[in-house]
């Protein structure tokens, strides 16, 4: 499976970046139940948000990755699990095949992309505050030699007084 298109299926929820149980599924090629089923046997594996939490109605209702998943709208018997990339790499002691190890290292490849384009996005833009923040100053200066030379200017302009004798 290519890198985009398992990039496509990472969603950001409660501030993680997750996969959704049924996306798991698809792409490790077995069913969504067998894949609760395993990941219910080993609980003690997932605890934590921060490995595995299980999504709420309000944010499955608001979220656009129903639409994506054809059949399942509103029709959902059991709310979806969203494995963070913790979760996603326990996955693969839980789901001991070699096809669900390729897998899941593919899954792992595609989270750190993802890490890499966001470090990258934060130090364009730790360089960008910095750019703004030299012309910012590099403005102040140029506005403070203004004002100087127009003071200078209005000082020149004001009518002197006369030298020499007065009738």
């Amino acid at each position: 499976m290519e890198l985009s298109v398992i990039q496509s299926k990472i969603y950001e929820i409660r501030g993680y970046k997750v996969m959704l149980d049924f996306d798991l599924a698809g792409i490790y090629g077995i069913e969504t139940r067998v894949l609760k089923q395993s990941v219910k046997r080993n609980m003690k594996r997932f605890e934590g948000e921060d490995f595995m939490f299980e999504l709420t109605k309000d944010e499955l209702s608001r979220s656009h990755f129903v639409i994506l998943n054809k059949g399942r709208g509103r029709n959902i018997k059991y709310m979806p699990f969203a494995f963070t990339e913790l979760g996603v790499a326990m996955l693969s002691s839980v789901l001991n095949s070699d096809a669900a190890i390729e897998t899941n290292r593919k899954i792992m490849r595609a989270f750190v992309v993802l890490r890499q384009y966001a470090l990258g996005f934060a130090e364009l833009n730790q360089k960008l505050e910095d750019f703004m923040l030299e012309t910012n100053m590099q403005f102040n200066e140029v506005y403070q030699a203004l004002t100087e030379l127009a003071e200078h200017k209005k000082a020149l302009e004001e009518p002197r007084r006369r030298i020499g004798f007065k009738t």
